[in-house]
């Protein structure tokens, strides 16, 4: 991707309603002329884009006299666009460079984007020389960016020095962005507090601190509570009775920007690593599981994909992908761990010390059915019922799935309430016409139902299947819906992420139930004492679909086209089988008539109905690519070298709409740059 061989295309101007960390200035493409550039197209209720944010900070300090990162921040849900929302999660993510918000997607539709991340390269000169989206692009950037930094520094384009970021006035408080809670044995309560890359242990009030258990600064390292280290903990589980001297440990936290487990001893706050190996899973890498052996006393590593759910590994030797949240299931005999990172859920078994995939393909999307068929979207609450039902609190779906257990590690995935990708709001009434938008949080009532902390509609819901018994409501035929009603039990609430059951008593004395909610843009726990009849209100606050352009295709063939160009001194590497890879299905299925299915290559012609006027087209893509290995003396690749491997990968969920053939707007072609 030689910027001497890229089309030069002038940048569009950054237009928003304003921007974030630049100390109050409004910035131009013309203030950045001189530096390379990035814009990241992101929203903050994704997890792919949370992971680029990741990637970006290594190459942000790389290169910080030489390249800005500008991110634009293109909203999907509602509440996203609020700025009060976005300034908090620009300070919640740590994000450390400037901030455009695009809340009517002017920018977005500028550039074209059609996916979250997206990332365009801009030369010094303001020319648009790469863009790609998904994950995993970070190697080819800072290729890029060598590549520019040469070529402008030759030609004097090039100004080094510092960018136009300017850092807020720092926080503090005793929470930071708390993520989710668990009352301890004698009535503490122990904290997910993300914002402080620690956990808090609180007093029954939930407002005295008894003691921190990590550092506070971001990182993976074990230890006593003064020198362990976390990065954005947030769910937690209490290790059953029986299990904790085996294990060693009392609680199990979900490490999520770590993509690790860990278990904390309560008695001295000691924090070891149970699963995980700090690496990130990238569907289709050849490296997810690292199996290491020793052999004649040299150790042999071997890699596999553990793309299947049913597939077993050692808990230390597989990557995860953002664990959300984890939850102890008697009937499996392992803690379910919701994968947000890739749309999975995952079964942890401390005492063999495995890992074991349950359910979803790892495509993004809400389909019910057997857990190796299933598709979730960033699952981040969980909540195990008496029954053995796993309640899942589905964000990007805006859903509620139960799973269910059905013999050894197989599950059943039905939906009680959710439609899709991009439908969502306040709407309550029959589960099949309710709405939520964005929920994290999920919790079982005594009397079977369910309380989901609708984190986007501040609000607190509760779901009573149709029968009144979670446990058996209608039979588990694949696809069919569980019926029932969802009512609102509060509302008001600053992003509630997460729901702790708790017994007490009522001014009465009579026995009554509360619910300690984490409201984690405010920081703080928050008690609400369940209306005495359980039932709640009936409110309908509209439906919304994203903002998000509609792109019309006609109606017949249509030719996918999906960009894929290794970077400099890289190339597509298939050593370890086909290099890439491209997965394409539609919501509804009947959209396509053909071209459905998985290849090798990434274009491929298909057919649109003409009965179908819209839906969403799925398409996955990945591209593998290595290092070119430098010739040696002889003229042969040098054998001491070996060189290093790069994934990328996509998921694009794509609304359309169908015209006629000859309709303004027709596409006969569409184009979906992973790397272009």
């Amino acid at each position: 991707m030689s910027t001497s061989r890229t089309p030069r295309v002038r940048a569009s101007e950054l237009v928003g309603r304003g921007w974030l960390n630049t100390g109050g200035r409004d910035l131009t493409l013309a203030d950045l002329r001189g530096k390379a550039v990035i814009l990241d197209f992101w929203t903050f209720c994704c997890v792919n884009c949370l992971h680029v944010l990741d990637e970006m900070r290594e190459l942000e300090e790389r290169y910080r006299d030489v390249l800005v990162v500008v991110g634009v921040h293109s909203p999907k849900f509602e509440h996203e666009a609020d700025p009060v929302a976005l300034a908090a999660a620009v300070e919640r993510y740590e994000v450390h460079h400037p901030v455009l918000d695009d809340p009517e997607l002017v920018t977005w539709s500028a550039y074209a984007a059609r996916a979250w991340p997206t990332l365009v390269v801009i030369d010094p000169e303001g020319y648009v020389v790469a863009q790609m989206a998904g994950e995993g692009h970070a190697s080819a950037i800072a290729a890029l960016v060598e590549e520019l930094v040469a070529e402008h520094d030759a030609k004097g384009t090039l100004h080094r020095g510092d960018g136009p970021y300017v850092p807020p006035a720092p926080s503090s408080g005793m929470l930071r962005f708390p993520a989710k809670a668990v009352e301890l044995p004698g009535g503490n309560l122990l904290v997910a507090d993300p914002g402080h890359h620690a956990l808090a242990e609180l007093g029954p009030d939930g407002e005295t601190l008894v003691r921190r258990i990590g550092s506070g600064e971001r990182g993976l390292a074990d230890g006593g509570p003064e020198d362990a280290r976390f990065a954005e903990p947030n769910g937690l589980c209490l290790v059953p009775d029986e299990l904790r001297p085996s294990l060693g440990y009392d609680v199990l936290v979900a490490d999520t920007a770590n993509h690790a487990l860990r278990g904390v001893r309560l008695s001295d706050g000691h924090v070891t690593t149970v699963a995980g190996t700090g690496d990130q899973f990238m569907v289709g890498g050849v490296e997810n599981v690292v199996l290491r052996d020793v052999r004649d006393g040299a150790l042999v590593v071997t890699g596999h994909d553990a793309a299947a759910p049913g597939g077993r590994y050692p808990a230390l030797d597989v990557r995860l992908s953002s664990p959300w949240d984890v939850a102890w299931s008697p009937d499996l005999a392992a803690f379910v761990v919701a994968m947000a990172g890739n749309h999975t859920l995952w079964a942890f078994d401390g005492e063999q010390g495995s890992m074991t995939h349950l359910a979803g393909t790892m495509n993004e999307g809400l389909e019910d059915g057997p857990g190796e068929s299933a598709w979730f979207a960033q699952p981040s609450g969980l909540a195990v019922a008496t029954d053995g039902a796993i309640w899942v609190a589905d964000a990007e779906t805006s859903a509620l799935r139960r799973v269910t257990p059905v013999d050894g590690a197989a599950v059943e995935v039905r939906t009680a309430v959710g439609q899709g990708l991009f439908d969502f709001g306040h709407r309550d009434g029959p589960a099949e016409q309710a709405l939520m938008q964005h929920p994290l949080g999920v919790a079982t009532l005594p009397d079977g139902s369910v309380v989901v902390a609708d984190t986007y509609d501040g609000a607190l819901r509760r779901f009573v299947p149709a029968d009144g018994d979670a446990g058996s409501v209608g039979d588990d035929t694949s696809g069919t819906r569980i019926a029932g009603e969802v009512t609102t039990l509060a509302t008001g609430l600053a992003e509630p992420s997460g729901v702790v059951v708790q017994a007490g008593e009522g001014p009465d004395g009579e026995p009554q139930v509360h619910l300690l909610v984490v409201e984690s843009a405010a920081h703080r726990l928050t008690r609400v004492a369940l209306p005495a009849s359980l039932a709640g209100e009936v409110l309908d606050g509209g439906a919304h679909r994203t903002q998000r352009p509609v792109t019309e295709i006609g109606a017949g063939p249509l030719w996918l086209d999906v960009p894929f160009v290794p970077a400099p001194g890289q190339k597509l590497d298939d050593r370890f089988g086909p290099s890439t890879e491209l997965r394409v299905s539609a919501t509804p299925p009947e959209l396509l008539l053909s071209g459905g299915g998985a290849g090798v290559e990434l274009g491929r012609d298909l057919v649109i109905n003409p009965e179908v006027r819209e839906g969403v087209l799925h398409v996955t893509a990945r591209a593998a690519s290595c290092d070119v290995v430098p010739l040696g003396p002889d003229g042969e690749p040098d054998p001491d070298v070996f060189p290093a491997c790069h994934l990328a990968q996509q998921d694009w969920g794509v609304p359309v709409r169908v015209v006629d053939r000859g309709e303004p707007g027709d596409v006969p072609a569409l184009t979906l740059p992973l790397r272009g």
